[in-house]
């Protein structure tokens, strides 16, 4: 095809025509595949999620059962104590060392009592957080089976279109390549302002493709004769007759045949 200064108005029009043909097709691919990319996304991010906070949980528990270690023996050495003591009031000369040692005696006792109390607290606890655990770990395999399945859903899509939308992107940019910077600028805002991306579209039964809104018998002809760039007044489209848009649509789809 001829370099953007050598184009003129007809060739402008195919040019821009013919690209929005291409990116309409890539469009195509791209809704197949719809949100899956961003359902893959979440899911991978909450399976991550459930990962990281099971294994706080499981990390929970060790430190608790690693401070329950800690309390039994605090409690054997209380007992321990509390034997030293009482031994100790059998050989005391007078009430005042007695009772001291009994004191001593009612402190430990005290101190097991406590520890027997907080042991049972987080003996509760692991309870609580194996529970936690066990639904966790059953909602992670449920999310990870559900997320195995979209990733091998979205890589049999991917296959069967990756060689087509690589070749079309590659397409699309020879295109963009030849047509005036102005151009393609309006090009991708109409496009990118429009809900189903058509910035180019033919004339049809009197009216822009997918508008009920007729154009002018006049501006008909003028579009026809392709000597300038026609925009259509309600939608800001750019607009070329059906004849020309059927010989590229015919073109492209001898492209499009490859794949």
């Amino acid at each position: 095809m001829a370099s953007t200064k050598e184009l003129n108005v007809e060739d402008k029009l195919r040019a821009i025509y013919d690209l929005q043909l291409i990116d309409s097709r890539i469009d195509e691919i791209r809704n197949v595949r719809g949100e899956l990319p961003l359902e893959v996304e979440d899911l991978e991010d909450e399976v991550a999620g459930l990962s990281t906070r099971s294994e706080k949980l499981k990390n929970d528990l060790e430190t608790i059962e690693d401070l329950i270690k800690v309390k039994k023996n605090a409690i054997d050495e209380h007992k321990e104590s509390i034997k030293r003591y009482t031994k100790q009031q059998e050989t005391v000369r007078n009430n005042r060392e007695f009772n001291s040692l009994t004191k001593e005696v009612e402190f430990q006792e005290l101190e097991i009592q406590l520890a027997e109390k907080q042991i049972k607290e987080m003996k509760a606890s692991i309870e609580h957080k194996k529970e936690i655990i066990a639904q966790s770990k059953e909602r992670l395999e449920t999310k990870s089976n559900h997320l195995k399945h979209k990733k091998s859903e979205l890589d049999a899509i991917m296959s069967e279109t990756a060689k087509e939308e690589a070749f079309l992107s590659e397409k699309s940019a020879e295109y963009q390549a030849l047509i005036e910077v102005r151009l393609l600028a309006a090009y991708n805002r109409i496009r990118s302002s429009v809900r189903n991306g058509l910035a180019v579209v033919s004339i049809e039964r009197g009216a822009s493709a997918g508008s009920f809104f007729t154009i002018p018998p006049q501006t008909q002809v003028e579009i026809a004769a392709r000597k300038k760039i026609i925009t259509d007044e309600h939608s800001g489209r750019i607009l070329v007759d059906s004849v020309l848009a059927e010989e590229e649509k015919e073109k492209m789809e001898k492209l499009f045949a490859k794949f």
